[in-house]
This record gives structure tokens, C-alpha cells and sequence, in this order.
């Protein structure tokens, strides 16, 4: 992890896929692969005058993050804050002629921090929810459905895991509402519960299951994704992708920063800058045609 000097500090993960999956430990830092170049995006005047003046005199806007979360964002081996995310967001504030700053946070104190005028943009693959919408307003920026995956070979399906354990990245959707759901239908049917276990960081969550500390895990599918090519076949999808919603960009409620984020974004989109972005990331299954202002839909039952 990193402080908020700067300087970086190397982490401990035991048998962390990429670099060397062994049954012991290894210091490593979170990058696992190159880099893909960014997407050259320039300023869009009519679009730029549209940014709050306090963010358009400061030239930049402040960005609240939680890392790792591959590879949505995530640190590199310079300590640099990398990503799916940066660069989309990187490419959204050229087009507003501004520069984003990241201020690496806890991914549960994102939004109490928009809310508190800490950070004007809370970034962090946050799902859209209704939930969330009564605290701070959205700007839909991708579509990402729950994935699970299993060691190799070892057969878990997420619709009959009761008596399981179960990994997910603490906070989440998968933490509070999708695997709880799954667990307290276990028990309504007289069945064992799911054992959840709940890690603060998501490649504590990929760790557990390469070493076998857990049945499987639930996260959203990109990092899913990632995680299986990144752990060179120990682990694999377990069943298919399920419960698509939007990830979106929390600002406070009523910021008219709302509305020239989803212009700058949907700019992207009729370029055709932001597809490349995802296809440079391997995400583009999830790429949305259009950004709106609080997506979320009410869960059907």
C-alpha cells in the first residue's frame, strides 16, 4: 500500500499468481503485467467551460480510489495508481481540460468522503446501486456482472454453495448483498450457511483461493477475469456471469459536475476512444453505448 506522502511500500502476499506461485511467500508490489499504452485524447472547449469553476481553477479534480483492485486500479511497480479506471478517467478529465488527482482511500469511506466535499469524484469500480443513489449521484461508466471462480478442477456452483467458504473483498456488493442473499437462502431451506470470509484487499481474496483457504470467490467479473489469467490456471470461472449493473462515478448530490462528467464520457463513446480503452484492458464486454446520471434499477425478485 501506499501513504499519502507517496512513497511506496512493499507488500507480503504469499503465493501471489504472476510471479511466482509457490507454497510459501514472496514480496512483491501488485503490478502482474505490462501496461497498455494511453489513449491520446484532447481537449473539448465547449465541454471544458461546462467544469465547476473551483475545479476549473485548480486545474485538476480530486479523486478518492481504493487499490488493489485488478484491474480496475491497482499500483504498478513504480507505485503509480494504474488501471481500467485511471486511464478512462484520465481520458474523461483531457477531454475537460482539467487533470485527475488520486488519493488512495478505504474503498467504505469513498463516499462518506464525497459527501464531505473531500474528494469531488469517488472512483473505485463502485456499483451503482439505489442504495447508494440516497447518499451521492452516479455516472455510469461501465456494466459488470458478479463472476465466481474455483481452483481447478474443483467443481463449486454459486447457486447451490451452501456449507461453502466463500472469499469476497470486504464492502462490496458480493460481501453485503449478493453472497449473504445466497447464504440466508441456504438457511431458509435448512441448509448449512455459507461461510463468508471477507478480505480488505481483493488480491488477499484471489490468495486465499489459490492456496486453497476458501472454495471459491465471488467478485465483479472484470476482476474475476483478471484474476483467472493472472493465476495461470489454478483458478477458473465457476459458473456463468450473473446480476449485470452499472459501475458509476460518485460525486455529491446535485454536483453539476454530474452532468459534464456523462457528456465528457459519452464524447468518449461516440469517438470511439473509449472502446479502445477497454479493449486496451480487456474489458470491453462490460463497455457501455450510453452514460446516464443514476442508472441503478431496483433489484427484481
Amino acid at each position: 500500500m501506499v501513504d499519502r506522502s507517496g512513497a511506496r511500500v512493499r507488500r507480503i502476499v504469499c503465493g501471489l499468481a504472476g510471479i511466482a506461485l509457490l507454497t510459501g511467500c514472496v514480496t512483491n508490489v501488485e503490478d502482474t503485467g505490462p501496461v497498455p499504452p494511453k489513449v491520446a485524447v484532447q481537449a473539448v472547449d465547449a465541454l471544458a467551460a461546462r467544469v465547476p469553476a473551483d475545479i476549473a481553477a485548480a486545474g485538476e479534480v480530486v479523486v478518492g480510489v481504493n487499490v488493489p483492485y485488478q484491474p480496475n486500479e491497482y499500483r504498478d511497480r513504480h507505485g503509480a495508481i494504474v488501471g481500467f479506471d485511471v486511464d478512462l478517467m484520465d481520458a474523461v478529465t483531457a477531454v475537460l481540460g482539467v487533470r485527475a488527482r488520486y488519493t488512495e482511500s478505504a474503498f467504505e469511506k469513498i463516499i462518506p468522503a464525497v459527501q464531505a466535499g473531500t474528494y469531488d469524484i469517488g472512483m473505485s469500480s463502485i456499483t451503482d446501486s439505489v442504495e447508494r443513489e440516497q447518499q451521492v449521484d452516479f455516472v455510469t461508466y461501465f456494466s459488470a456482472g458478479v463472476q465466481w471462480a474455483q481452483r481447478t478442477g474443483r467443481h463449486v456452483d454459486p447457486a447451490n454453495a451452501c456449507g461453502k467458504r466463500v472469499a469476497v473483498q470486504a464492502t462490496t456488493v458480493e460481501h453485503i448483498e449478493e453472497v449473504p442473499a445466497k447464504s440466508e437462502a441456504c438457511v431458509a431451506a435448512g441448509r448449512d450457511p455459507i461461510i463468508i470470509d471477507a478480505f480488505d484487499e481483493q488480491s488477499a481474496v484471489t490468495n486465499a483461493l489459490v492456496l486453497g483457504q476458501v472454495d471459491a470467490m465471488s467478485a465483479d467479473s472484470p476482476v474475476t477475469a483478471y484474476a483467472i489469467e493472472q493465476t495461470d490456471g489454478k483458478i477458473e470461472p465457476a459458473g456463468p456471469i450473473f446480476d449485470a449493473a452499472p459501475y458509476g462515478w460518485a460525486v455529491a448530490k446535485g454536483s453539476p459536475l454530474a452532468p459534464v462528467l456523462r457528456d465528457a464520457l459519452q464524447h468518449l463513446i461516440d469517438t470511439g476512444q473509449y472502446r479502445q480503452i477497454t479493449e486496451n484492458w480487456g474489458v470491453q464486454e462490460g463497455a457501455l453505448r450510453t452514460s446516464v446520471i443514476n442508472g441503478a434499477r431496483e433489484p427484481t425478485r
